[in-house]
C-alpha cells in the first residue's frame, strides 16, 4: 500500500506539498495539484482515514445504536441515516444493542466504569 511518502517521491514535491494538495491548504498552482493528483492515481494512493482523523481531531464517523438490523424498522431507519450521513462526508459505524441495556449505554455512564 502507497504512502504519503511514495506520492510525494513519484510527484517530485515534499510530503507538506501532498499534504496541503490532500487538504487544500496554502496556495497552490493547478499545475502542482494536478502533478500530486496524478503521481497519486499511478500508485492507486487512498489516504488512510484513520490517520487523518487523529490528526485533524475529527473522526467524520457517527456511531448509531439500534435494537437490531434484522427488524424490519430499524433496517430501513438505518439505510436512511447511513445514505444522509455519506452524502454529508460521515460514515457511519453500526452496533446491534440486542436490547442490552448496557451495551446502549455511553462508556462513561456504565455501571462501575472509572474513569
Amino acid at each position: 500500500m502507497p504512502t504519503i511518502k511514495d506520492v510525494a517521491l513519484r510527484a517530485g514535491v515534499s510530503v507538506t506539498t501532498v499534504s496541503r494538495v490532500l487538504n487544500n491548504r496554502g496556495y497552490l498552482s493547478e499545475e502542482l495539484k494536478l502533478k500530486v493528483t496524478r503521481a497519486m492515481d499511478e500508485l492507486n494512493y487512498r489516504p488512510n482515514e484513520l490517520a487523518r482523523s487523529l490528526s485533524r481531531s475529527k473522526s467524520n464517523i457517527i456511531g448509531l445504536i439500534i435494537p437490531h438490523v434484522s427488524h424490519p424498522f430499524f433496517g430501513e431507519l438505518t439505510s436512511h441515516i447511513e445514505d444522509y450521513a455519506y452524502r454529508n462526508g460521515y460514515k457511519l459505524l453500526l452496533c446491534n444493542s440486542q436490547l442490552d441495556k448496557h451495551k446502549e449505554l455511553p462508556v462513561e455512564l456504565e455501571e462501575g466504569a472509572t474513569t
